[in-house]
């Protein structure tokens, strides 16, 4: 019991205490045109804030706009390009701005305030003194864009969806065009027209709007239900999925277009992006990565701050010893476990000796020092948002250097020598994938499997770019070049009696 109690508390080590809203930051790249397809250069986080950075827009070639939280409320942000420095537009001590964008013919910006009241208003604000007034006083805007000075497309919150609303200031009127859109809108350059996302019962939409006539046609379907896009200047339209960048042209365009992926482990996903008026930058939000989530819990969970720690885990987290031995779930629980846990521990540290980061996965090689007596473990990660499972590995006595046996398979791995590549395993060996299901079972299966593979495939080659051993078990994480492609992946090999017996690939 004192064992599970031991593997329990360092899950604890990798959170946020967000909950209303989402811990995300605001990336910069450079963008260029090669041959018919985008690419990117020189990824850099721009708001490295601890929190809620979001919704970025472009004021101009060289400075970009963004909602960033400070002193518990969420400010507006202005980022020079040129000289890679942040300065503050706004504070509302009674209230936060969101979804900032330049007013057209205007040395200001208009925002979303949300006071602290809950009363929720597009205001302006002036650039050179921060003063304020509102905008619309009498519509609940979620969110907007400038069509021109004096016409504004926003989405209005009406009960528990968003319609889309066009506001004529110098007329002092309002239209509702569509019930029910997303959150979306965008000026489509060259043109008179506005984009919005269009929600149906059966199909996610982004159609093209005259706000004058009111003529609409639809687009394009989007891309996974992803809401978020962005045009470029030379009219093409730009949306993510996942952290791969697609382009759509309706001029000559019939489908999404893959543009290039972002490969920065530090990238979890894109949203809200934007692309100044150049075509030379490109801005995205990202939500945290995993490895920022799980340092945050590591940090709570050494200032003993129960509270803190638990909310970097998913209201439904499973946490198990490896395999699959569920210990308990639930974020509930957890807190209980970790209250008794420090009740009953006046010191405990947990440090970080290694790691292995590989999209939402993070494997740390801890160090727990409880009460002066130091205990070595693994803790596996699953990441998104919060920490979704934690799964503990515990250091257990073994008489043969396992590291050995898998270096052995590797080097025979990357000969291509089948029969030599299978001497280190079992002849029971077992091969998992990450959610426990078998995939290969027995010598024979996996001479079947890898034989065809290693006669055709001649540029073959696993590099490990980390190692962890710890008792029996080693974990690589490896890098495989195959047939062109190169892509990571993270195995985690059991020894018993000197032979590999059991291969659980997590990706």
């Amino acid at each position: 019991m004192k064992q599970n109690h031991f593997t329990i508390f360092l899950s604890f080590c990798c959170c946020l205490n967000v909950f209303a809203q989402q811990s995300t930051e605001v990336y910069l790249a450079e963008l260029k045109q090669e041959n018919d397809f985008l690419k990117i250069d020189s990824v850099i986080n721009i708001s490295k804030n601890e929190g809620y950075d979001n919704q970025p827009s472009f004021f101009d070639n060289d400075n970009i706009l963004f909602s960033s939280t400070r002193n518990n409320q969420t400010d507006v942000a202005l980022y020079n390009i040129k000289d890679s420095s942040t300065i503050w537009l706004t504070n509302t001590p009674n209230g936060s701005e969101y979804s900032p964008l330049k007013i057209p013919g205007k040395n200001a910006i208009s925002a979303i305030r949300l006071d602290k009241d809950g009363l929720q208003r597009l205001y302006e604000y002036d650039i050179n003194t921060g003063e304020s007034e509102v905008i619309l006083p009498d519509l609940k805007v979620g969110y907007h864009v400038w069509f021109s000075s004096d016409i504004i497309v926003c989405t209005v919150l009406i009960e528990n969806r968003m319609d889309l609303v066009i506001f004529n200031l110098k007329a002092n009127t309002n239209y509702t065009v569509q019930k029910n859109v997303g959150r979306s809108l965008h000026k489509i350059p060259n043109s008179n027209l506005v984009s919005y996302i269009s929600k149906t019962d059966d199909s996610v939409t982004i159609r093209s709007l005259d706000p004058i006539t009111l003529k609409s046609e639809e687009l394009i379907a989007t891309m996974g239900g992803s809401e978020d896009v962005c045009w470029t200047e030379n009219g093409d339209l730009i949306t993510a999925y996942d952290t791969s960048i697609l382009s759509f042209n309706p001029s000559s365009d019939e489908e999404w277009k893959f543009e290039f992926k972002i490969k920065d482990q530090d990238v979890n996903g894109i949203s809200r992006l934007a692309v100044n008026p150049l075509r030379n930058h490109l801005s995205f939000v990202s939500k945290d990565s995993p490895k920022i989530i799980v340092d945050r819990q590591v940090e709570t969970f050494n200032a003993r701050d129960i509270n803190a720690f638990a909310n970097c885990f998913s209201k439904d987290v499973v946490v198990k010893n490896f395999p699959m031995d569920t210990l308990y779930m639930g974020r509930q629980q957890l807190k209980v476990n970790y209250e008794a846990f420090y009740k009953r521990t006046p010191a405990i540290e947990a440090k970080v000796a290694s790691r292995i980061h590989v999209g939402q996965t993070v494997i740390d090689q801890e160090v727990v020092t409880i009460n002066g007596n130091q205990h070595h473990q693994v803790a596996i990660y699953e990441v998104d948002n919060f920490i979704e499972s934690m799964t503990f590995i515990k250091d257990t006595a073994t008489k043969i250097d396992p590291e050995i046996i898998v270096q052995e398979q590797l080097d025979e791995y990357n000969a291509r020598d089948i029969n030599a590549f299978l001497q280190p395993f079992a002849e029971h060996v077992k091969v998992y994938g990450a959610n426990g299901e078998l995939r290969t079972k027995g010598i024979e299966e996996m001479r079947k499997g890898y034989s065809d593979f290693f006669e055709t495939t001649n540029d073959l080659h696993c590099s490990v770019k980390n190692r962890i051993v710890i008792g029996n078990k080693v974990i690589d994480e490896e890098n495989i070049t195959a047939n062109g492609e190169s892509f990571s992946a993270i195995g985690i090999y059991e020894i018993e009696n000197g032979k590999i017996a059991r291969v659980t690939f997590l990706q």
